[in-house]
């Protein structure tokens, strides 16, 4: 395998959401502000995907206070938590372009009212459990090495900090008129 797949499919996500172009999606991404991060939830219509592998993406379009905003979120990226499916769209087109121009009630698409929502996954690289491999190999019984006792490895050892708070009666004050 050439070291740029491998480097690539490290990057992977295991398991990604089964994206449909029409579909009204829910997702979740990760913020990051100063030294705090918080969850930032875009919902609007999946207008297109493009792209494989690594570089997958996928662009949703919503409407905010009469401005249409489109964001392209990469489908392997960290920052994306998960997206969720709130509607089923049904779409004959792969690229839904035409929805920039309408406004109103006439940006959305046909709801495909059979469908169930479900929030399929598509499994990119199955999670591998690595077993040790034994092979066994004969030796003469004279010849054998002597095994190394096993080592046991100790476990970081964790502190817990617990502030304490002093608790002072309080007087109460009368004022005597």
């Amino acid at each position: 395998m050439d070291i740029i797949k491998s480097i690539e499919h490290e990057q992977l996500k295991n398991k990604i959401p089964e994206l449909k172009i029409g579909d009204t999606v829910r997702v979740h991404q990760r913020i990051k502000e100063g030294n705090r991060e918080r969850i930032q939830v875009f919902e609007g219509i999946i207008i297109k995907k493009q792209g494989g592998g690594v570089n997958a993406t996928f662009t949703v379009r919503k409407i905010a206070y009469g401005v249409g905003v489109e964001k392209t979120f990469l489908v392997h990226s960290p920052l994306v938590e998960k997206v969720e499916v709130v509607r089923v769209g049904k779409a004959r087109r792969a690229k839904l372009y035409y929805l920039r121009d309408r406004v109103g009630k006439a940006a959305r698409t046909k709801e495909n009212t059979g469908a169930r929502i479900e929030n399929r996954e598509i499994t990119i690289k199955e999670e591998m459990t690595e077993e040790p491999v034994s092979e066994e190999v004969e030796t003469p019984v004279e010849a054998a090495p002597e095994e190394a006792p096993a080592t046991q490895t100790e476990a970081p050892v964790v502190q817990e900090t617990v502030d304490t708070v002093k608790e002072e009666p309080v007087e109460t004050v009368k004022d005597e008129k």
